[in-house]
């Protein structure tokens, strides 16, 4: 504990200094961040595939690549986002001038996950810094030291991870009316309507299924098909499943593992439910678990009451739409959702009549991979948002400031003044 004192007391001194302020100094480390990457490219790249068995490939575009465009992209707009913004004034406020200031919390507690371990670390990061915060980083899952960092004050805390540590966080954070962005999960749904272009979706949804074996918390976490296109879909996918891996327990296969033992056997535990469609292989030795297509499950088994995080898919069907919005309104909101159609009002009807974090039509995960979309949760899903703008908005307090004229008085202001309601109702008409 003294040593995060002493971390804090460091932090706290050099953000008072006003140091990160300036915009030359945030763009300068933001600068040396991408260069940072750059630098350790092959090193990120080796740690990821020990860690969680990712090809260089999907380290790359899913860890790497993602960042280096959300720095680029920060660097190239945050003088515009940094200027002070003049909105309007009202006529009652004659004579003045109103602004809003950006202004850094001041020191931001970033915890990250595992399951994206160095991207998830360094996004948050990117907002932190572009708004001229100091940062602790406290990364993977929640332990113990954990804990302790709570019981400190900051000024804000971005956590991404479960709903469970969530609520930990937010309680621990209540204590000190701190600011708290949280970046959670839940089931996100697939939906395939009869007009889908199956070619197309049986592709994306087995790519955002199996993304680091589905250790995603955006991943499609189970799927609504229209019965009319049940078994197209599943044959094409059963086809993309091979395509993309070959024998994905293999040891050449580009297939990334299980993270530990724990969520290995949580994972065997969930395909009991229901009748394996595809696929179901385990490998004790790699923690290796192929893609599994799991039919005739229902509501009350274990693996539709709980976020998946892994490569199992659950595959319901449906005959009327409103029977699937229904269904999906009748449990927490979801972090994303997916819908495949060729009709812009089956499109339209899915968007408006369901509420989710973020997602996709006809396609899967590349929401998150755009800066000039804001990506977060809402409800049990998470709060606030970030990536692009965003990020830096979330980790900026917006001091608004009205500055009056000293030139002249408008006396209908004033309980003395003479028939001043008549004035003030002549005003607020």
């Amino acid at each position: 504990m003294n040593r995060i004192h002493a971390l804090l007391d460091k932090q706290r001194n050099f953000f008072a200094a006003g140091a990160t302020k300036p915009l030359n100094y945030r763009t300068e480390q933001l600068r040396r961040l991408k260069a940072m990457i750059r630098e350790h490219e092959e090193a990120i790249m080796e740690a990821l595939r020990l860690d969680l068995g990712k090809s260089d490939f999907e380290a790359f575009a899913t860890e790497i690549g993602i960042l280096l465009e959300e720095i680029n992209h920060v660097l190239k707009h945050l003088k515009r986002w940094s200027k002070p913004r003049r909105v309007k004034t009202p006529l009652t406020h004659i004579g003045s001038q109103s602004r809003i200031y950006a202004e850094p919390y001041g020191i931001a507690l970033l915890i990250s996950p595992w399951n994206y371990p160095f991207q998830l670390a360094i996004s948050p990061l990117i907002g932190a810094m572009s708004a001229g915060n100091c940062a602790v980083l406290k990364p993977s899952e929640l332990a113990p030291h954990t804990s302790a960092l709570l019981a400190e004050k900051f000024d804000t805390i971005f956590f991404t991870g479960s709903v469970g540590v969530g609520r930990i966080v937010m309680e621990a954070a209540a204590k000190h009316l701190t600011p708290v962005t949280l970046e959670l999960g839940g089931k996100s749904p697939c939906i395939v309507h009869a007009d889908a272009n199956i070619k197309h979706a049986a592709k994306r949804i087995v790519w955002g299924k199996t993304l680091n074996a589905g250790q995603t918390c955006i991943a499609p976490d189970y799927l609504y098909v229209h019965e009319s296109v049940k078994d197209e879909l599943l044959k094409r996918m059963k086809e993309t499943v091979d395509a993309f891996y070959g024998d994905p327990l293999a040891d050449g296969s580009p297939y990334p593992n299980i993270i530990n033992d724990r969520h290995y056997n949580r994972l065997k535990n969930l395909m009991e439910a229901g009748q394996l469609v595809y696929g179901g292989r385990t490998d004790e030795r790699s923690l290796k678990i192929e893609p599994a297509f799991i039919g005739d499950v229902g509501w009350e088994d274990p693996v539709m009451q709980e976020e998946i995080f892994g490569p199992l898919l659950p595959v319901l069907t449906y005959r009327n739409l409103e029977d699937v919005i229904r269904e999906v309104n009748a449990r927490p909101k979801p972090l994303a959702l997916y819908a495949f159609s060729e009709s812009e009002e089956i499109q339209q009807r899915i968007i408006h009549s369901i509420s989710f974090g973020g997602g996709c039509i006809n396609d899967t995960i590349l929401h998150i991979a755009t800066p000039y979309l804001p990506f977060g949760g809402v409800g049990n899903s998470g709060m606030g948002g970030y990536h692009g703008k965003a990020s830096f908005d979330v980790f900026t307090h917006r001091k608004s400031v009205l500055k009056q004229t000293s030139r002249f008085d408008l006396p209908f202001r004033y309980p003395n003044a003479k028939n001043a309601l008549k004035r003030l109702r002549s005003v607020y008409k």
